[in-house]
């Protein structure tokens, strides 16, 4: 699986998440549905994507 992928599989599952907690436990967690909706447009609109670096690190530290 790509980076890309990944990046898309964990982006997408914080927000179920989130819409799931923010149900179940009080709206608060729709902030953190801003966050990751705000981390997208940022990284299309720049290029950087923090997550990106995460798992690119990861998989230096799994190779070595």
């Amino acid at each position: 699986m790509t980076v890309e992928r990944r990046i898309r599989l964990i982006a997408g599952s914080f927000v179920i998440g989130s819409l799931v907690l923010a149900y179940l436990r009080g709206p608060s967690w729709l902030l953190f549905t801003l966050f990751v909706g705000l981390n997208l447009f940022q990284s299309a609109l720049t290029g950087f994507c923090p997550m990106e670096t995460l798992l690119r690190r990861r998989r230096r530290w799994r190779a070595q």
